[in-house]
């Protein structure tokens, strides 16, 4: 495939075209909002319409929510606690419109929401990303009324015991999925909540793979670089009385027809030979709606990719959930042709996906279909082709600009691009976020993308 890259550059305004800006922009003109988009982005067959630096602050998880003409976008942070609203309804201008503080040495980093329901997780900041292991940390996750939208009330907190939550799912109705460490377990499980009262969110049932549990056999992978115990990253895909995970080494289908008592009903193991790393060897999977397709996808751990094991980027074929089967592999994303670096794991950092368009199940965000929006860290954000699932490709790419400033702890060594997250709604507009830089705003403009459904 012929690659076009497009390099943003900076154009030469005559003296009367500035006066034309400036007073513009002195009017109540949108525009007066933007944060220009930073030079030297790279990208096929995408383009950046907007860009907010947050204030400072680099971005990570996101969810959206439209509330009459108004577009929002709720967002976590890596480097600071708590959540920031920011009003997208003009894309290409987006606005900070208000920050609520977390809780300190705590990580604040996942939230979901649909409706008039926001739930955010709350677990120990690790050493390893800034926190002190000496000082107390919050814990859990908090239900919020966000029914006035700019002003998220507390309803309710749900405790562990431990050390908290990581990613949560929840697709409206009466159950919440939890990814969430508790005592007398080693790592992640799976723990159903029942909220159907918010303000009294109450356990209907937790699962996990044996030898999780204190006592148990260990299931400890003494041959990885890294040894660690598998745990549920999370979030559950519901389908019908199917739940969907990322658990650990493997694929899990579990069936929920009785929630109150999960009962597996189809594994595929992935790790080994592929990267395993506690939870993230299969950080998510994504179901494809009216389709018996799961897609799934690895996290890569160690930078500059040399003592992990690969990751993994595959459709899988459920057609029989009792025996998933690999179907394909995606193909590894390949550097500009201008790259001073033959490859992305020469490039420094985190080379390898993170997250996709997960939040198909809002109203508000495009309903997933033929095409895959995946983030990979150092090599940005990559959109794949899957209407051959045997035959994935790689039809666009945005690379962010390369740092000048250094906000957050990671990457340990080499600054460079980490994109972290993407959603993308239901107007066409892509949303990524980057762990040095804030939130920038994609088009797509190759072929496959799904018909806006609102304006």
């Amino acid at each position: 495939m012929k690659r076009t890259i497009v390099k943003s550059i900076r154009r030469a305004i005559p003296g009367a075209a500035i006066v034309m800006i400036l007073f513009v922009a002195l009017t109540d003109s949108p525009s007066a909002y933007a944060d220009k988009v930073p030079a030297g982005w790279e990208a096929s067959s995408m383009k950046p319409i907007g860009y907010s630096d947050l204030n400072g602050h680099g971005a990570f998880k996101m969810a959206i929510k439209r509330v009459g003409d108004k577009w929002y976008l709720y967002m976590s942070h890596l480097w600071e606690r708590g959540w920031t609203i920011v009003d997208v309804t003009d894309a290409a201008n987006p606005k900070v419109v208000k920050h609520i503080p977390g809780p300190d040495n705590t990580f604040t980093i996942q939230m979901e929401l649909h409706d008039s329901i926001m739930i955010t997780a709350m677990e120990q900041l690790y050493p390893s990303w800034g926190g002190d292991a000496t000082k107390p940390f919050d814990e859990g996750l908090i239900i919020w009324d966000i029914s006035d939208p700019l002003n998220p009330k507390e309803l309710s907190r749900w405790k562990t015991g431990a050390l908290g939550t990581h990613r949560i799912g929840y697709p409206g109705g009466k159950y919440v999925n939890v990814s969430a460490n508790l005592p007398g377990y080693k790592g992640n499980i799976l723990v159903f909540l029942d909220i159907s009262d918010p303000k009294n969110p109450k356990e209907v049932s937790r699962w996990w793979l044996t030898g999780q549990k204190d006592g148990e056999p260990s299931i400890v992978d003494n041959s990885s670089p890294s040894p660690t115990n598998p745990g549920f990253h999370g979030p559950a895909i519901i389908d019908g009385n199917t739940a969907y995970l990322g658990y650990g080494p493997a694929i899990i289908l579990l069936d929920i027809s009785d929630i109150a008592h999960p009962r597996q009903i189809g594994r595929l193991g992935m790790s080994p030979p592929f990267l395993l790393a506690g939870q993230q060897g299969v950080h998510d999977v994504l179901k494809i709606p009216g389709k018996p397709l799961l897609f799934s996808h690895s996290e890569t751990s160690a930078e500059n990719c040399d003592t992990d094991p690969l990751d993994h980027v595959a459709m899988i074929d459920i057609k029989d959930p009792a025996k998933p089967r690999l179907m394909s592999m995606f193909p590894l994303p390949v550097p500009p042709a201008n790259a001073p670096y033959k490859d992305f794991c020469d490039k420094g950092g985190r080379f390898g996906p993170h997250n996709t368009n997960l939040e198909y199940h809002l109203p508000d965000v495009e309903k997933q279909a033929d095409l895959i929006y995946l983030t990979y860290f150092n090599a940005g954000l990559r959109i794949f082709n899957i209407e051959d699932p045997r035959m994935p490709r790689e039809v666009g790419w945005f690379i962010p600009p390369q740092p000048t400033k250094r906000i957050g702890i990671m990457p340990k060594a080499k600054l460079v691009q980490q994109t972290e997250d993407v959603l993308v709604d239901t107007r066409g507009n892509i949303y990524i976020t980057d762990k040095q830089w804030g939130l920038f705003v994609l088009r797509y403009t190759g072929k496959g993308e799904p018909a806006p459904t609102a304006k």
